[in-house]
């Protein structure tokens, strides 16, 4: 039988809205435990820089992750990263994470499990050379040629960090017949004067490989023309899913898949609340993600303290 540990409060994701509703509930004396399945920061850690975040100019994600971190756990919070959740209870009074290791319980409990990548439209599970996150796995392609999927800022910014980082050539594709990334991204990347090329209405029908990545086939999707480029590795930057498959079944759920909820962060489950990326909403930014995480703490410490009355 697995250890048991109770708290006031769960959290399950240590995105910055699991982190934020941490930071609160501790601050109100809630014993407090946070789990989350990777490394707490979520997709800040894949972001090269922030420079929209109150206080910070411009800081690398990763950076400002690791900070908000180091607060909640000055605070108490029992944090658990790496977890393998294997169980997940939201209908009974008592809601309970399962992990290998420990069962987590508690009467209130926090949806921050945010989104992940979306990944490529063909089959790329034996090819290592596939990656999502540039500050990551960029350092190993210097000197090399990559290709980046995704014409939307993310794709943009993460390529000029590859660039920046010394990688020989890089080719940007895009479904679409138009980029969607800002003005601004565009002209930072394409005015390099070497080893960039951008390419709208363009997919990647075929990865090329002899025992690693050698090359990909591209298809126009306007004028149905095929021809391969040769490349090392492989960065896709092309949105993200929501990360519901724990609680699908249970928790009501837009059409995309996010989880509903009202302006306190409730959802229809009783003690059940949501907050960040996984919440259906219309902006979704690192300031919101903070936002929802205070609200939703705050909502469940009231409610925990009308459970008690």
């Amino acid at each position: 039988m697995k250890p048991l540990k109770t708290f006031d409060l769960l959290i399950l994701g240590g995105g910055p809205a699991g982190m934020a509703a941490a930071i609160y509930a501790a601050q109100a004396n809630m014993r407090t435990a946070l789990v989350e399945s990777n490394i707490c920061g979520g997709l800040v850690n894949s972001t090269y820089v922030v420079e929209n975040f109150p206080s910070q100019k411009c800081i690398p994600g990763m950076d400002l992750a690791q900070r908000i971190l180091e607060q909640t756990e000055s605070l108490g919070v029992t944090v658990d990263q790496a977890a393998d959740v294997t169980r997940l209870a939201l209908t009974g009074s008592m809601k309970e994470i399962e992990t290998e290791e420990f069962l987590y319980t508690s009467p209130a409990l926090i949806l921050a499990t945010g989104r992940q990548p979306v990944p490529m439209d063909i089959d790329t599970h034996d090819c290592k050379q596939v990656h999502f996150c540039s500050i990551c796995d960029g350092a190993a392609y210097r000197g090399k040629n990559v290709l980046v999927i995704g014409g939307g800022n993310s794709g943009f910014n993460e390529a000029y960090y590859l660039h920046s980082l010394g990688v020989k050539k890089i080719h940007l594709v895009e479904k679409m017949d138009h980029f969607p990334a800002l003005q601004a991204a565009q002209d930072k990347l394409l005015s390099r004067d070497d080893g960039v090329t951008a390419m709208t209405s363009t997919v990647v029908v075929e990865l090329i490989q002899q025992d690693k990545l050698m090359a990909v086939k591209l298809r126009n999707t306007a004028t149905g023309e095929i021809h391969h480029v040769p490349v090392d590795g492989i960065f896709v930057y092309m949105g993200q899913l929501p990360n519901n498959r724990l609680f699908a079944d249970i928790v009501a759920l837009d059409s995309d898949g996010y989880v509903i909820t009202n302006d306190d962060m409730e959802t229809n489950m009783p003690g059940v609340f949501a907050a960040g990326d996984i919440r259906s909403k219309k902006y979704r930014q690192i300031t919101t993600a903070v936002a929802d995480g205070t609200i939703a703490a705050l909502s469940a410490g009231n409610f925990l303290r009308n459970k008690k009355m």
